[in-house]
């Protein structure tokens, strides 16, 4: 089956604990990611949404896996954009692994098992942006 993929690595000077809690935590995520923030209890098979600040669902899913600080896997849909809704479901992979010189190797995945996805090449300018604000705040 063909698929469109995205993959951004990073290196963030934090440890994989502070990491994780600001991909996680709500408060910390409206911090990096424009005023939108992240709800879930982070358990596989718990649902997950991204809400904009007036309370609209931005994306939505399931958690698939949870292994905290290590791994998150998430099924996610856009909700806002009907073109990109349509498209179903991508997996976005969250991988955090510790570096040398007290950094914290982030690789983020996001794949959709079709062909040239509007929604993947929709999240190839909108993860580098986010990512960039998450950097900046941690080691801020």
């Amino acid at each position: 089956m063909k698929e469109s993929k995205f993959v951004y690595v990073l290196y963030i000077h934090t440890t994989p604990d502070a990491l994780w809690t600001a991909l996680t935590d709500p408060a910390v995520t409206q911090k990096y990611w424009f005023g939108v923030s992240a709800q879930s209890d982070r358990k596989a098979g718990s649902p997950w949404k991204l809400s904009f600040p007036d309370g609209r669902i931005a994306d939505s899913g399931e958690i698939l896996e949870s292994d905290r600080p290590k791994r998150l896997v998430i099924k996610w849909r856009n909700e806002f954009r009907p073109e990109l809704t349509e498209e179903g479901y991508s997996r976005c992979t969250m991988e955090l692994a510790p570096s040398d010189h007290g950094a914290v190797k982030l690789t983020v995945t996001h794949a959709m098992d079709r062909e040239n996805s509007k929604f993947i090449e929709a999240v190839t300018d909108g993860w580098p942006r986010i990512l960039s604000n998450l950097k900046s705040l941690l080691e801020g």
